[in-house]
């Protein structure tokens, strides 16, 4: 107990000093920097870039909120004994990252790719990670275990060291203690842009605080030259199969907005989305009810899920009865993907290549043929 209340002490006078001298933020307009550079993003829209001659403005837009800022941060070299003057308002970032904590198994593998998973130094939802060097670090124990997302061992977080949170946000949710200890909490939107290549983009914002950027711009530049060439065997098809995707859960079935990257990805692979018109990005809940009306007779039907065995038309019969009621169900027209056999989450945002091969092969499959299902499978009996 002694032990861990000096730790706590120790921990705020850094902080403090920290707040104090390094991380103090300006509230003064931004100065006019002649030599001042806007990346040019070419599908990402939640980020701006801009570049000072001693430090680095990036932006998020809010994508739940039109027109308003979700985030500013202000990358600037360790190597700087002072702040450069003028910043604007936001959170001082202290770039590279040496000790970051890491709240998804998304981000991890992103990290992994910039070959940065060393700077990983505690992680929360452990149980989800499939990244092999941070699996490593967790068991001998230079990786911490730090619990659950929603309520992060804050204790450990301070005894590790770490000088930064990466996190997902969520629409009207905040981090409770975490924004409390002083550490800059880094807010990776990604999942809500409306482009797979917009979220792939996100990667040079990664770049940035790792100081990976020629590693960054490699990997993405990689990935749009081969999400194109995929996404080119749908430019003449004439016929688009009508697609349904997910299931309930509890009481919802969870499906993906008109403007979400997944909505696109579908639209890319040559489907005709069922619940395309649905506004905006990401998801919306839905009733059964609400499902079985607009999408009973679709062509197809995917399924994500995270299971010890792979799912069955008798296991999904027998989880639901009315899921029988589908034209897929009958026509047996359903491909699962199984989450906890594959690496489809920690994969899909770098690579969605990837998925888009495996959605061409299963929709139009003369398009592709041959190809060799890397996430999905049809169900069996």
């Amino acid at each position: 107990m002694i032990r861990t209340f000096f730790c706590l002490f120790a921990w705020f006078m850094l902080c403090l000093t920290f707040s104090c001298n390094v991380g103090q933020r300006s509230s003064m307009p931004q100065a006019s920097d002649a030599g001042a550079s806007v990346d040019s993003l070419r599908y990402a829209r939640g980020l701006t870039i801009t570049r000072h001659t001693d430090f680095i403005v990036v932006e998020l837009r809010d994508p739940w909120n039109e027109g308003r800022l979700l985030h500013r941060y202000l990358l600037v070299p360790r190597s700087a004994a002072t702040l450069p003057e003028g910043m604007p308002e936001g959170t001082v970032v202290r770039t590279p990252l040496r000790r970051m904590v890491v709240y998804t198994s998304v981000h991890c593998a992103l990290l992994n790719e910039l070959g940065a998973s060393d700077g990983i130094a505690g992680v929360c939802e452990a149980q989800y990670v499939h990244v092999e060097p941070v699996l490593n670090g967790l068991r001998n124990g230079t990786v911490a275990d730090l619990g659950e997302a929603t309520s992060p061992d804050i204790e450990g977080m301070i005894r590790i060291g770490a000088d930064a949170i990466l996190a997902s946000p969520f629409q009207n949710a905040g981090y409770g203690p975490a924004e409390k200890i002083g550490l800059p909490i880094i807010e990776c939107a990604d999942y809500m842009e409306a482009d797979p290549l917009g979220r792939a983009e996100w990667i040079r914002f990664l770049g940035l605080l790792t100081d990976r950027e020629a590693t960054a711009d490699s990997l993405f530049r990689s990935t749009e030259a081969a999400y194109l060439r995929v996404r080119a065997l749908t430019d003449t098809i004439s016929k688009r199969p009508t697609l349904l995707v997910g299931k309930k859960y509890g009481s919802a079935w969870h499906v993906p907005n008109g403007a979400s990257y997944m909505a696109r990805m579908y639209q890319d692979a040559g489907a005709d989305y069922v619940f395309r018109d649905l506004p905006g990005s990401g998801s919306t809940p839905l009733t059964f009810e609400a499902v079985i009306d607009r999408a009973q007779h679709a062509d197809l039907w995917l399924i994500q899920y995270n299971a010890d065995v792979n799912m069955t038309y008798a296991s999904l019969r027998a989880e639901y009865t009315p899921y029988a009621s589908f034209d897929a169900f009958a026509g047996r027209h359903i491909y699962g993907c199984n989450t906890h056999n594959s690496h489809y989450y920690e994969e899909i945002p770098l690579h969605p290549d990837r998925l888009l091969s495996d959605l061409i092969a299963i929709i139009h499959p003369r398009l592709l043929p041959g190809h060799k299902l890397h996430y999905f499978a049809p169900l069996g009996e």
